[in-house]
């Protein structure tokens, strides 16, 4: 037998009296209240009481409050209004599970006006309890000549309306969430959205991954280049390059902040799978200092900044700007970016070999370098971080595909190869890095 001690009977009273004090059972009682109120006014009006047999108003009553509660669940703003109402006097642990959309089908009529009228009975039933049952049953006794009897009685009584008052309550929190909740229309459109917004922050988060992490690497490797030089002329140079991907990377920077705050009408991001062109190149909006987010025209400064940081970058553009849709000249863009940066990051100083060119209505991007040993890194292999997964996924919402690893995987050899070939050619042996990515044309826009 568990044994009683103090902790115990404190937390068995809290449990006992807490919902008794709480502000959400005082809100649920004038929720009641107005159920309560209606019922009591459509009563007055027709049929009244005067002369009437108890069993006749209430037939009366019930089919007039039932008639008049289904007409209203009829305006399309009722649901709405009775969802604010709920949400604000019911108090929810969670709002959305009380949904404020209103009626768009005959469905979210009909639970609207299951609502309408259970709200009505269960505030009428309280209602009477507390009428006929509190004020005019057991007050009227405490002034009688049995009042000392029922004097004792009282707190028990009073313990259990109030317990009545807070089931009461709870009972008609549950009807709010079964009937005014959501429908599933609404719950497949909210999920819609959670998904759109996942994609949008999924996006942001592959844009500074792939600027500012370009612009540190860039930077670390000019520094620490120009710290061993020594030479003025370099130092001057290192600097000159440090503060241009500086401001490239700032800008990059004001760019997502402007995408952060700019949504559609109604909340909705602006374009969160990124190939939408107003969320791609947003430029100006918002703040008047973002600047185009850059395309395949750009790409040769991109190419200055890895030569000035040491790597030499062979470049064949075999496409001209204009003949790529936009939103497929700036996804290639930071696939490049991002190709780059590996390069300078795992093979500093090496060549690099760029190719952009258009075969069979697809878009050709690919990225080379000789394989270095780094130490720590068996055979100078990497591993598939973010970088290479923000490619793939631009790749797979362009309708594409990409794969790295080492001696140049084939597209369309898999996923697999993707990742690398484990006991495939060794740093040192002249194999190389080689990023390839495919993306049709056609579904640019």
């Amino acid at each position: 037998m568990p044994r009683i001690t103090a902790s115990r009977i404190r937390t068995g009273a809290t449990r006992l009296f807490a919902p008794l004090l709480a502000g959400a059972t005082y809100a649920r009682v004038l929720h009641l209240v107005v159920g309560w109120i209606f019922a009591g006014v459509i009563l007055l009006i027709y049929p009244g009481t005067y002369h009437r047999s108890l069993g006749e108003i209430v037939v009366k009553a019930v089919v007039l409050d039932v008639v008049l509660l289904a007409l209203v669940a009829l305006i399309p703003a009722a649901r709405r209004a009775e969802g604010v109402q709920a949400r604000l006097l019911l108090v929810p642990d969670r709002e959305e599970d009380i949904g404020v959309e209103p009626s768009r089908t005959w469905t979210d009529r009909r639970r609207t006006a299951g609502w309408l009228i259970g709200r009505t009975v269960l505030g009428s039933a309280i209602g009477f309890v507390t009428t006929f049952g509190i004020l005019s049953g057991f007050f009227d006794r405490l002034t009688g000549p049995d009042a000392a009897r029922y004097l004792v009685l009282a707190p028990v009584l009073l313990f259990g309306y109030g317990w009545l008052v807070v089931g009461a309550g709870r009972l008609q929190l549950a009807m709010a969430e079964r009937l005014l909740g959501p429908s599933p229309a609404e719950r497949l459109a909210e999920a819609e959205l959670r998904a759109e917004r996942l994609l949008e922050r999924n996006r942001l988060a592959r844009e500074l991954h792939d600027s500012i992490g370009h612009a540190l690497t860039v930077t670390v490797l000019q520094a620490g280049a120009a710290r061993e030089v020594g030479d003025p002329a370099f130092v001057a140079r290192a600097l000159e390059v440090i503060e241009e991907t500086g401001r490239q990377a700032m800008e990059d920077l004001e760019r997502t902040l402007v995408l952060l705050r700019e949504t559609r009408p109604g909340g909705g991001p602006a374009d969160p799978a990124g190939a939408g062109e107003g969320a791609a190149g947003i430029g100006a909006v918002g703040s008047g200092t973002a600047t185009e987010q850059p395309g395949i025209d750009q790409l040769p400064a991109l190419f200055d900044t890895a030569r000035a940081a040491g790597s030499p970058v062979e470049a064949r553009i075999e496409v001209s700007a204009g003949a790529v849709p936009g939103v497929l000249s700036r996804e290639s863009y930071r696939i490049v970016q991002e190709g780059v940066t590996n390069a300078l990051k795992y093979a500093p100083g090496e060549p690099v070999g760029v190719r952009i060119a258009v075969r069979d209505g697809q878009l050709e991007l690919r990225c080379a370098n000789r394989l270095v040993a780094v130490p720590g890194r068996a055979g100078g292999a990497r591993k598939g971080g973010k970088g290479l997964r923000g490619i793939r996924e631009r790749a797979v919402l362009l309708g594409g595909e990409a794969v790295a690893g080492p001696s140049g995987p084939v597209p369309g050899a898999g996923a697999g190869a993707a990742a690398g070939a484990v006991g495939g050619p060794q740093a040192g042996d002249g194999a190389e890095w080689v990023l390839q990515v495919r993306l049709p044309l056609r579904l640019g826009s």
